[in-house]
C-alpha cells in the first residue's frame, strides 16, 4: 500500500472516530439558550409591545457534529421584533399569526426595485414597504387589517438587539460580550421577519433534482418556514445615498439550518474540514452569512450546498477517502473563483462572486493542491493540533513521526483518548447546565417558560424541560 493511500486513510479514520455525534447538550447550545434567554427578556420604554424573538444561527445551530477542533468561535443569534412582519409582494395580508407577535403589528411588503431610483435591483436584495397595520381582535381570534395609503420604506438602519447595547458593528451584525454567562461572543442581527417563501427564489422547491436530495418533505418544510430579511445593503450600493439605507437582503439561514443539518455525517465532516483549511490558510475572511470581500464560509456552505444536490449519496460513500472528497470540491471552487461565479443555492441569477483581482491570487493557491499535499496539511495541521489537546504521554508521541507505523501508532492514541474521554465530557456539561440554568433564572426575573418557547428547537426541547421544573421550583418556595 503507498505512503499516500495510507495517509488518507489515517486522516479519513481519525476524522471518523473522533468527530462525536453531539449529544442532546453542548457546551455552545447552553451558552446560545441562555444568549436567547436575555434577549427573549428585553423591555424596550419606547414600544412596550415589542419583544424579540430569537433564534440560533450559524455553526451552532447547523453542525451535529463534534469535532476535537472547535467549530464554534461565536453564538449567532437572529431576532426579530414581534411588531413587524414582511411579505410577499401581492400577497393578502395576514389574519392569523403565531403567538410570538404582538397585538399591532405593522406588514412590510417586500419588493426588488424602487421605479424612483435607478440601478436599485439586485438579486437577492429587496425593499420593504409599509403596507398594512393588523390589529387583533379577541372576538374571533384574528387580525383585522388596515391599508396604508402612502408608500413609507423602511430604513436598513442598524439597530442594536438592546437598548444601550454598546457592542461592536460587523455588517448587519453587533458583537456583544456577555461575559457572565458565556465564554463566546455574541453575534446578534435584527431582521424581519417573513413567514412565507420568498418570490424571488419561487423556482428552487419546484427545480429538477437527480438525486432527491433534500426530498419533498424537507423541501415542504423549508418552504414553510419562510425566510427573513435582514438590514443590510450590497456591497456596491452602501456609499449610494439612498439605496444604502433602504435596501435589505433576504436571509434562507433558517432553510440551510434545516438543510445541514439533513446531512450525513461524511457530509458534515467535509464541510468542517475544508472551513478549517481554508481559514487555516488564512484564505477566507471572518464573514459567516455577510457579504465578503474575498471568500467566506458561506461560498463553502454554498458549494457544499449545491454538491449535496448535485452528487448522488454514493459519490460521498463510495471508497470512503475525506481527502479525495475536499480535493475535489477545491478544485470546484477554483474554477468558480477563476470564473468570479458562484450561483447562490435559493436564488436565480444570483453570484455571490464578484470580479475582485484577489479571487485570483485565491484561486491560483488552490490549484497547486493534490490529495498529497493535501493529506500531510490534515496530519500536520489538525491531527497535530488535536493531539495538543491530549495529556503529555499522548501528545509526545508526535515528536517522531517519521514513519508511517510510527505516524499510526500517534493517530490511534489521540483517537483511544477522545473515546474514552466521552463519558467525562457529557458529565462536564450536565454540571455546565446546572449552573447556567439557574443563573439565567436568577439574574432575570421577567423570565418565564413561555418567553423560551419562541426560539426552543428539538435539540433545546430538554432544556426547556429543565427550566420549566426550575420555574416550578422557584415558585413554589416563593
Amino acid at each position: 500500500m503507498s505512503r499516500q493511500r495510507r495517509l488518507d486513510e489515517i486522516v479519513t479514520t481519525f476524522l471518523l472516530n473522533t468527530c462525536r455525534l453531539r449529544p442532546q447538550i453542548s457546551k455552545h447550545a447552553l451558552e446560545a439558550v441562555v444568549c436567547c434567554v436575555q434577549l427573549a427578556t428585553v423591555h424596550y420604554v419606547q414600544e412596550d409591545d415589542l419583544r424579540l424573538i430569537p433564534l440560533t444561527t450559524g455553526s451552532g445551530a447547523e453542525f451535529y457534529i463534534e469535532p476535537m477542533l472547535p467549530l464554534v468561535g461565536d453564538v449567532d443569534v437572529m431576532c426579530h421584533g414581534s411588531t413587524e412582519l414582511a411579505i410577499a409582494r401581492g400577497h393578502p395580508p395576514p389574519t392569523q399569526l403565531p403567538a410570538e407577535f404582538a397585538d399591532y403589528v405593522k406588514v412590510y411588503e417586500i419588493i426588488d426595485y424602487v421605479p424612483e431610483i435607478a440601478d436599485s435591483h439586485l438579486p437577492g436584495y429587496v425593499y420593504l414597504q409599509l403596507r398594512y397595520l393588523l390589529t387583533y381582535c379577541t372576538y374571533d381570534e384574528k387580525y383585522n387589517y388596515f391599508e396604508y395609503d402612502h408608500e413609507l420604506l423602511l430604513p436598513n438602519l442598524s439597530r442594536g438587539p438592546v437598548e444601550g447595547n454598546t457592542g461592536n458593528l460587523h455588517g448587519p451584525a453587533v458583537t456583544t460580550d456577555y461575559s457572565d454567562t458565556s465564554q463566546l461572543p455574541v453575534d446578534t442581527v435584527r431582521c424581519v421577519r417573513c413567514l412565507s417563501w420568498p418570490t424571488q427564489a419561487a423556482d428552487w422547491p419546484t427545480r429538477h433534482r437527480n438525486h432527491d436530495w433534500p426530498d419533498s418533505a424537507t423541501v415542504d418544510y423549508v418552504v414553510n418556514n419562510g425566510c427573513d430579511v435582514v438590514g443590510v445593503a450590497h456591497r456596491q450600493c452602501r456609499q449610494h445615498e439612498l439605496i444604502g439605507t433602504l435596501q435589505w437582503r433576504l436571509s434562507f439561514s433558517r432553510a440551510e439550518i434545516v438543510l445541514i443539518n439533513s446531512w450525513m455525517p461524511v457530509q458534515q465532516i467535509i464541510y468542517h474540514m475544508l472551513r478549517v483549511f481554508m481559514k487555516t490558510e488564512r484564505l477566507t475572511d471572518n464573514g459567516d452569512n455577510y457579504e465578503p470581500i474575498a471568500v467566506s464560509n458561506y461560498h463553502i456552505k454554498t458549494l457544499m450546498l449545491w454538491t449535496c444536490e448535485t452528487e448522488p449519496r454514493s459519490w460521498w460513500t463510495r471508497n470512503l477517502n475525506l481527502i479525495k472528497i475536499c480535493a475535489e470540491l477545491l478544485r470546484t471552487l477554483t474554477v468558480c473563483l477563476t470564473d468570479a461565479r458562484c450561483p447562490h443555492y435559493f436564488i436565480n441569477n444570483c453570484n455571490l462572486l464578484d470580479s475582485y483581482c484577489c479571487l485570483e491570487e485565491i484561486a491560483s493557491q488552490l490549484m497547486s493542491i493534490d490529495e498529497t499535499w493535501l493529506s500531510s496539511w490534515f496530519v500536520n495541521n489538525y491531527i497535530r493540533k488535536c493531539s495538543e489537546l491530549c495529556p503529555d504521554n499522548v501528545s509526545r508521541l508526535f515528536n517522531d513521526v517519521s514513519t508511517t507505523i510510527k505516524l499510526q501508532k500517534a493517530v490511534s492514541a489521540v483517537v483511544d483518548w477522545r473515546l474514552n474521554t466521552a463519558l467525562k465530557e457529557m458529565w462536564r456539561l450536565f454540571q455546565i447546565a446546572d449552573f447556567l440554568i439557574p443563573y439565567a433564572v436568577s439574574q432575570l426575573p421577567d423570565l418565564t417558560v413561555l418567553s423560551c418557547v419562541y426560539w426552543t428547537t428539538k435539540k433545546q426541547l430538554h432544556i426547556y424541560k429543565l427550566l420549566t421544573k426550575y420555574e416550578e421550583m422557584v415558585s413554589a418556595t416563593s
